[in-house]
């Protein structure tokens, strides 16, 4: 008689951390500004950051970087508000407004300066940009585009989770040997920590040590992407989204009807954005935008993985599909089962007449 025995899974190698990289302590979190207004992913990150630290036992520390004045040392005591135990302050004027080069000097000499052994940055197109380069000059990894993030004891690795092939699967990766950990994380992933006003903390302040001529960009004229008829929906409070339920692309007509009545931004699935009917930048799920509003109406849309880990945090979803069985209706505030042909003109009636309605009466 032979015995079976189930598969050995392959040790997993432990790596032994450099020790002069064993010195880097500290979770930082990059507070990006423009025109006097910090982006709401730095104080989204600020919350996690704020959870990796606790769990490693280390502080919570901002980075802010920009022209000298109030405004600065507002969003130093803003980071602490939403969670941070002090801030780094490099205040030059050089860097009022973003350019690579500043900042990834900034950035770049302060790590080397405090040594943290992570580093989050939003992943806007600001972000982006400054964390490519900054990872490249201190020659650590970066993972960028991330919706988790975790902390394996071990050997105090970050676990950064990302989509790949296409938003299909989701892989996490750790920077072993690496000192600092970078991740960017895409905006209204985390959730917004609830402000603080009672917490204070220390402003660290250091040069930047560079003047303007040796400075290659200059900047010519700020425009901001209000004004670039993109569409916004990090941003939008309320959301009416399509899928292939949809049929036919005159049918998504009925989306941005309702949206239009609604003033509310237009989003789609990912078949849909592949088709043409709308632009990429509408794209929710995976693969496009993560997205937090306080209504998100889903017409034609199954509730596929893909799509639901872009929307899932709404605070209300209404589901409206045809299919009573359709995943969606599993995690759908309220749920319309019949034809989105029919019901999403009906609801554009409706909200049209009660707007109206509401309007007079005011």
């Amino acid at each position: 008689m032979s015995e079976t025995t189930e598969p050995r899974k392959p040790a997993r190698k432990k790596v032994e951390l450099d020790p002069k990289l064993a010195r880097y302590k500290g979770v930082w979190v990059f507070v990006e500004h423009e025109r006097g207004q910090v982006h709401p992913v730095s104080w989204e990150l600020m919350g996690e950051g704020r959870k990796l630290a606790d769990k490693l036992g280390v502080e919570l520390a901002g980075v802010v970087m920009g022209a000298p004045g109030e405004d600065t040392r507002t969003f130093c005591h803003q980071a602490m508000h939403h969670g941070a135990d002090l801030c780094y302050l490099i205040a030059d004027e050089v860097l009022r407004d973003y350019r690579n080069e500043p900042f990834t000097k900034g950035m770049t000499d302060l790590v080397n300066t405090w040594q943290p052994e992570i580093l989050l940055i939003g992943a806007t197109t600001l972000g982006r940009d400054l964390a490519g380069s900054v990872a490249t000059t201190l020659k650590t990894g970066l993972t960028a585009d991330c919706t988790e993030l975790a902390i394996d004891m071990e050997n105090r690795s970050l676990a950064a989770t990302r989509p790949t092939f296409g938003g299909s699967l989701l892989c996490t990766i750790v920077t072993l040997n690496y000192r600092p950990q970078m991740a960017t994380v895409r905006p209204r992933v985390m959730a917004m920590p609830k402000r603080d006003e009672s917490r204070t903390g220390r402003i660290v302040e250091h040069p930047l040590g560079m003047i303007e001529t040796a400075i290659i960009t200059k900047v010519l004229e700020y425009i901001p992407d209000n004004l670039q008829g993109k569409p916004q929906l990090a941003f939008a409070d309320i959301i009416v989204s399509g899928g292939r339920g949809m049929k036919k692309q005159e049918n998504f007509q009925r989306i941005w009807d309702l949206a239009k009545v609604l003033g509310a931004e237009v989003g789609a699935t990912r078949p849909i954005v592949q088709a043409g009917w709308v632009e990429a930048d509408r794209q929710v799920g995976q693969s496009g935008k993560t997205v937090r509003p306080k209504l998100y109406i889903a017409a034609g849309i199954s509730g596929a993985i893909q799509h639901r880990v872009g929307m899932e945090d709404s605070d209300v979803i209404i589901a409206i599909n045809s299919d009573p069985n359709a995943p969606i209706f599993d995690f759908a505030t309220y749920g319309i089962v019949g034809n989105a042909m029919v019901i999403v003109p009906a609801l554009t009636d409706a909200f049209r007449q009660h707007l109206s309605t509401s309007r007079m009466a005011g």
